[in-house]
């Protein structure tokens, strides 16, 4: 049976290339964009290039948008076999109205993706989410840094998350523990979020296999032209994590198909 992958974040970028690589492998992709037009141009151009491609409005900062499109794809197909959480926001600066829409985008997005298509991924499905190896958890005060050590249920992770957000209006962010980063904050909690997947995706019992990937510093429109990767080598354990079948890892951060602490 052929496999189908949706990519948050796929009409430009990391996410593009991921979609261009998983439709050579033969995998029919759902690309999906907040911006309607860039993502329909997207397929259109990997279609042209011979993949099996299709676009999907998505907003991830919307549980509106994450539940229409899982009703959309109910409705069409027997199910999801990859998930990409690729969509992120990094903006320049740091106040409230930053760290709230990066936690937003970055961590909250992919949350409620993963959390409204979940009912449509098959046995054996992977899910795939790209942080960054700028989530050091050493850029945490002490007892932060501590607690991100251990596991966290969900509505632990998103308390944190709120709590930064918080943190960060009343001044109080750096007394508190936390990094002037929300970029940061918001792939710590994503990684977190990761690690807590994994353990209720096995204590489910249905083979679905949940990891984190660093791409490294790519020269995409956020990595910026002086990046040291091209977006192939950026694609490149994002789409091995989705498809190779050796791969058995859980609950793991990767780099260059290898895991990484963080």
């Amino acid at each position: 049976m052929q496999r189908t992958a949706l990519i948050t974040g796929g009409n430009r970028g990391i996410g593009f290339e991921v979609a261009r690589q998983l439709g050579q492998k033969g995998v029919r992709v759902i690309l999906t964009s907040r911006d309607d037009a860039a993502g329909k141009a997207a397929a259109e151009k990997l279609t042209a290039e011979g993949g099996q491609v299709t676009h999907e409005p998505l907003d991830v900062t919307r549980d509106d948008s994450a539940r229409a499109l899982a009703e959309r794809l109910g409705a069409a197909q027997g199910g999801l076999d990859i998930l990409v959480n690729n969509a992120g926001a990094m903006r320049q600066g740091f106040n409230a109205d930053i760290a709230r829409d990066t936690i937003e985008t970055n961590f909250f997005g992919p949350l409620r993706v993963t959390e409204a298509l979940l009912p449509l991924l098959r046995p054996g499905a992977r899910i795939v989410m790209v942080s960054s190896g700028l989530a050091e958890r050493d850029k945490l005060g002490p007892a932060l840094k501590e607690r991100f050590h251990q596991p966290f249920t969900r509505d632990e992770i998103v308390a944190h998350m709120r709590r930064f957000v918080d943190a960060v209006a009343a001044g109080k962010h750096a007394a508190e523990g936390w990094p002037s980063s929300a970029y940061v904050v918001s792939k710590l909690g994503l990684n977190a979020l990761t690690d807590h997947l994994a353990r209720e995706l096995d204590a489910a019992g249905h083979g679905i296999l949940c990891n984190a990937v660093c791409p490294g510093w790519v020269r995409t429109d956020m990595g910026g032209p002086s990046a040291n990767r091209s977006v192939e080598e950026g694609a490149d354990t994002p789409v091995w994590l989705a498809t190779a079948p050796e791969h058995r890892h859980q609950g793991g951060i990767f780099r260059d198909r290898k895991p990484v602490p963080w």
